[in-house]
């Protein structure tokens, strides 16, 4: 792609754009974009232009501007996330159904933990994250499985620090949190009371490829801070079975 005057290619600045996007930010005017992005006004708009014309964003009826539908057409084809996704849910709806907390699917992406897939009961208490939505990879349940078992130039990147504090609770003295990881390998699963929110407790286990394969995801819950824990870990486990053997026959 041919490089800007500030030697950005074209997909950076792509990229730069479809980043101004988020779940509390689902609806921008171009000028608002081009700020975000840290783009001249007239390449902003232009940007925008080409980008609704493919179809990757789209204008509503004020000309203000969102995602477009094409975008989560080209996602989902052959996505890895998807395949995931439809193996979890039969899984993730059992464990719903049976703990009534909410229920998350969540894998490593550039680094932190990205929440692919989430179930909630009416009744169910507090939790921050979202599908779409990221965390540290040290600061919930589900990011301390996927951190456990990621590969040691991630882990050590991570422990480097800084640590991020998501809440008062979050780990993030380096020592404690690679103590912290050594039992979530020891123990096949983990309890994090109040990393995220003080009311909450997270719970989670890894997913594999396979039984017995590499870990490609964290299947977890969030329970009222003083739930114990020895049920959602049960149902947790025989989930996290049951997905690791539906991926692995689904896949190509």
């Amino acid at each position: 792609m041919a490089n800007s005057p500030s030697g950005e290619t074209l997909t950076e600045r792509i990229v730069r754009v479809l980043e101004t996007f988020d779940t509390d930010r689902t609806v921008q005017s171009a000028a608002e974009i081009g700020r975000r992005a840290r783009l001249p006004s007239s390449t902003a708009h232009r940007m925008v232009a080409e980008l609704v014309g493919c179809g990757l964003l789209e204008r509503d009826e004020e000309q203000r501007v969102r995602l477009g539908m094409r975008l989560w057409e080209l996602a989902l084809r052959g996505s890895h996330a998807l395949r995931l996704r439809q193996a979890a849910l039969p899984f993730m709806e059992r464990v719903q159904a049976r703990v009534r907390e909410h229920t998350q699917l969540a894998v490593v992406e550039n680094g932190e933990t990205l929440f692919v897939e989430r179930l909630s009961h009416p009744k169910a208490g507090a939790n921050i994250t979202r599908v779409a939505g990221r965390l540290p990879l040290h600061a919930s349940s589900a990011g301390l499985v996927l951190l456990a078992h990621s590969p040691e130039e991630l882990r050590e990147h991570v422990l480097a620090g800084p640590l991020e504090a998501v809440s008062p609770e979050t780990v993030t003295d380096p020592a404690r949190l690679r103590r912290d990881l050594a039992r979530v390998l020891r123990d096949g699963f983990v309890v994090a009371p109040g990393s995220v929110e003080g009311v909450s407790t997270g719970v989670a286990v890894p997913v594999r490829e396979r039984p017995g394969g590499p870990v490609i995801a964290a299947l977890s819950v969030v329970l009222p801070r003083d739930t114990p824990p020895g049920q959602a870990i049960g149902e947790l486990r025989a989930a996290s079975t049951g997905i690791s053997a539906a991926y692995a026959a689904g896949r190509p």
